[in-house]
C-alpha cells in the first residue's frame, strides 16, 4: 500500500507534531530519577476509547510490570482515533528519516494500513510465540506486522418474549422484518458500527465475492455500483422498521429500544451486548446469536511494533504477554472483547460468555474509505418514507 504525496509532505509532517501534542494524552509520566537506570520502558500508543485506555493502564500494563521486573509500560491515547491520519504520517516520516516515532507498540485501527506500508516490524510465531494460538486467517488479515489481540463482531439480538425462533440467515432476517413491521431497527451507519454492519451485510448479499475482497483491502470506487441493489433493498425496508424510515442515532440508542421492549430485534455489538447482559441493563429475556449467508461483519483489533522502534524486543515481549490466557481472560472480563486465542485455552466461565457467538467468525468489513462512502450513500439513498 502506498501513501499519497500529501501524507508524505513535509508540511503535513511538520504540522502534525503540534496536533498530536494536543490530542495524545500521556497517562503515565516517565520517571527520570537515578533509580530508573536499567528500566526498559515500552511506550504504548492507543487510538481508541477510554475503556481501552483503562484496560492498558489498570490491567495489562500493571500485570506486565509485575510479571517482568525491570520493565515499565507508558500509555498515551488519541481519544476515538481522531488524529489517525496525523499519527500515520508521523510514523511514516519517522521511518523514512530513521528516527524514533516516540511509541513502541500501537493499538489502533490504522495498524493494518501501517503494516501494508511496511512501517511495522514483520511478526510470526517465531517472534511472538503466542501467535501460534491465534487462527491463521485472523493473523493474515492484519498483514505481516499486525498482532491480533482481541476482537468483536455484530450479533443479532432478539427478545425471547416475542421471538420464539430467531432468523438464522440474512434472507430469513429480511423476511422476518417484513412480517413483523415496527419490531426491528438499526442505527444509521454513520452513527455506529452495528448499524453499519447491518447495512454492509445487506449490500454484500449482491456483491460478487471477488469485488468484495478488493473492497476490503483498498479503495475501489468503481466497484461501488455493485451496492445499488443492496441500497434498494435497504430503502425497501423503510415501511417495516421502527418509526418507518427514521433511524436511531448510535449503537446505544438501538440497544435502549431493545432493552425497553419497544422493538424485538436489532443488530448489536458483541461487547456492548455481553456487558449489558452482565450488568443488567439488557434484560435476561434478550439473547443474541450470529446469522449466516452472510454473517454480520466483525474484526480483530491489532497491535503493531514500529519497524524503527528502539525497544522492539520489549514491545514484542509485551505483545506476546497480552496473548497469554490470563490476559486474554482479563480482556473478556474488563471490556467483553472476544479473545484472540482459541476459546479452548481459556477457563470455562470465559467460554460460557460466548455460548451464542462464534469468536472465530470475524467477517471483515470494508476498507476505511469504502465504509465512509457507504455511510454517505446510505444517507442519500435510504432514509425517508
Amino acid at each position: 500500500m502506498k501513501f499519497t504525496s500529501a501524507l508524505r509532505s513535509g508540511v503535513a509532517v511538520a504540522a502534525l507534531g503540534l496536533a498530536l501534542s494536543g490530542c495524545a494524552q500521556s497517562s503515565t509520566a516517565a520517571k527520570t530519577n537515578a533509580g530508573d537506570a536499567g528500566i526498559k520502558t515500552v511506550k504504548v500508543f492507543i487510538s481508541g476509547d477510554t475503556n481501552i485506555q483503562s484496560l492498558w493502564e489498570k490491567d495489562l500494563g500493571p500485570a506486565f510490570e509485575k510479571a517482568n521486573p525491570g520493565y515499565r509500560v507508558q500509555v498515551q491515547i488519541d481519544l476515538h482515533g481522531e488524529h489517525d491520519a496525523q499519527t500515520l504520517a508521523k510514523l511514516t516520516s519517522s521511518v523514512e528519516q530513521k528516527k524514533d516515532a516516540d511509541f513502541d507498540l500501537v493499538d489502533g485501527g490504522f495498524v493494518s494500513k501501517a503494516s501494508g506500508a511496511n512501517l511495522l516490524e514483520p511478526v510470526d510465531a517465531g517472534k511472538v510465540g503466542a501467535l501460534a494460538d491465534v487462527p491463521a486467517d485472523v493473523v493474515k488479515a492484519g498483514g505481516t506486522g499486525g498482532i491480533p489481540y482481541r476482537g468483536s463482531s455484530v450479533l443479532l439480538a432478539y427478545d425471547t418474549k416475542t421471538v420464539a425462533t430467531p432468523p438464522k440467515t440474512l434472507d430469513e432476517l429480511l423476511e422476518w422484518i417484513k412480517a413483523n413491521p415496527g419490531k426491528f431497527t438499526y442505527n444509521s451507519p454513520k452513527s455506529g458500527g452495528s448499524g453499519a454492519a447491518f447495512a454492509a451485510t445487506v449490500l454484500d448479499r449482491y456483491v460478487p465475492a471477488d469485488a468484495r475482497q478488493k473492497m476490503t483491502v483498498g479503495y475501489e470506487k468503481d466497484l461501488e455500483s455493485t451496492w445499488d441493489q443492496g441500497f434498494e433493498t435497504l430503502r425497501g425496508l423503510n415501511p417495516y422498521v421502527y418509526q418507518k424510515g427514521v433511524y436511531p442515532n448510535g449503537n446505544k440508542q438501538t440497544l435502549e429500544l431493545l432493552a425497553s421492549g419497544q422493538i424485538s430485534m436489532a443488530p448489536v455489538w458483541s461487547d456492548q451486548f455481553i456487558t449489558g447482559s452482565a450488568n443488567g441493563t439488557i434484560p435476561a429475556s434478550v439473547k443474541a446469536a450470529q446469522i449466516s449467508d452472510p454473517s454480520f461483519t466483525g474484526g480483530a483489533a491489532y497491535l503493531g511494533v514500529p519497524v524503527n522502534s528502539p525497544n522492539k524486543e520489549a514491545a514484542l515481549k509485551l505483545a506476546n504477554f497480552v496473548l497469554a490466557p490470563e490476559q486474554q481472560a482479563e480482556i473478556v472480563k474488563e471490556i467483553s472483547g472476544y479473545p484472540a486465542i482459541a476459546l479452548g485455552k481459556l477457563p470455562s466461565e470465559v467460554k460460557d460468555r460466548f455460548a451464542n457467538a462464534d469468536t472465530n467468525n470475524l467477517r471483515k468489513g470494508y476498507f476505511d474509505q469504502m465504509s465512509k462512502d457507504m455511510n454517505n450513500l446510505w444517507d442519500q439513498k435510504v432514509p425517508g418514507q
